[in-house]
């Protein structure tokens, strides 16, 4: 329980941390203009830092692929772990009789690892530790993308830069966020795969292919059997991550050439009719699904959603004065981030 609610505290921690001086920036007040200069300078890349003066303290803005191998690397093992728990001691489908007592399992007590369940662990549980694997099958999707996109979409000039604090903040980011969706069960998880490390180690040749068999069917069948929000959170999370892929299709279509650092067009298409950073909105409403994936109930998961939305908006709104500032024909219905209202 001690490292549970240490990993749960400390992950909380860090976003409330990322999000409150971001909000503070954020509110209209003359003196908070020079706290405002300084985040919003932490926040500056590509065309937006180009525009300023001082490179000093910046790192390629092509760096963010960095973000993505440890995202996909990350949540991939998250996910792995996570899963194989999931399946071999709290499947939604199991005959009870068939299971060993669960708080020896998880603390390693008795053997040193057998794959077998418990009867007493409580149907909530069972279906909150489905759910974090729901999630991160559902980031998991998301970060491959980003890592694709990075490495194939998007031409960064070689001039594009960014603050090394936001880089940074990239790599938080992507630590915390794919620990977000699962950290309520990484006590367990950690102690089920450390045993099973153990055990397959100390059997050495005699690990059985028994040990190791996955019946796929069973695998999958338990996320079947998780309920409504589930499923529409998932809708709302495709829904954003299809737009997404478009305006990224679309920013990537706008330089052909990476080395052409100074053309800068007005991009066109899809969502970029009502905002002028649609896949920064595309983002949110993939957070969105997460958030509606999870049921709502998880104060991380908020939390997560809050760095976001606050981080994105702050961010989109200078995107937005940028390209008023830089063409005279920007379309004057656009709206920063928010469409119609924002």
């Amino acid at each position: 329980m001690g490292m549970e609610v240490g990993v749960v505290e400390l992950v909380r921690t860090g976003w409330i941390a990322g999000t409150l001086p971001i909000l503070i920036a954020s509110l209209p007040l003359s003196c908070l203009n020079s706290f405002h200069d300084i985040v919003l300078g932490f926040a500056k890349r590509g065309k937006i830092l180009q525009s300023s003066s001082s490179k000093r303290f910046t790192v390629p803005q092509k760096f963010f692929w960095h973000f993505y191998v440890l995202a996909v690397v990350w949540t991939t093992l998250l996910l792995a772990t996570t899963w194989t728990y999931a399946y071999k001691m709290v499947p939604l489908n199991a005959d009870p009789f068939l299971y060993s007592t669960f708080a020896n399992r998880i603390t390693g007590g008795s053997h040193i690892l057998s794959w077998r369940k418990s009867p007493s662990i409580p149907i909530g549980y069972r279906y909150s530790v489905w759910r974090s694997v729901f999630l991160l099958l559902l980031m998991e999707v998301q970060v491959v993308k980003r890592l694709i996109e990075t490495i194939y979409v998007f031409k960064y000039s070689s001039t594009a830069r960014m603050h090394i604090f936001g880089y940074l903040t990239g790599l938080f980011f992507y630590t915390a966020a794919p620990l977000s969706l699962c950290c309520n069960h990484i006590p367990e998880v950690y102690n089920y795969s450390v045993n099973g490390v153990a055990e397959f180690i100390v059997k050495g040749k005699k690990y059985t292919m028994q040990d190791l068999d996955f019946n796929w069917l069973e695998f999958t069948s338990s996320l079947l059997k998780l309920g409504w929000l589930q499923w529409i959170g998932a809708a709302i999370f495709f829904w954003g991550w299809f737009h997404q892929g478009r305006c990224h299709d679309i920013l990537g279509s706008l330089r052909e050439d990476s080395e052409q650092s100074d053309e800068y067009v007005i991009p066109h298409g899809d969502w970029f009719k009502f905002v002028s950073s649609p896949h920064y909105l595309a983002e949110i409403v993939i957070y969105a699904g997460l958030v509606v994936a999870s049921g709502g109930a998880d104060l991380t998961i908020w939390l997560l959603f809050g760095f976001v939305v606050s981080n994105l908006v702050f961010t989109a709104a200078e995107t937005h004065r940028w390209y008023l500032q830089k063409f005279k024909s920007y379309p004057r219905n656009r709206r920063a981030i928010i469409p119609f209202l924002y």
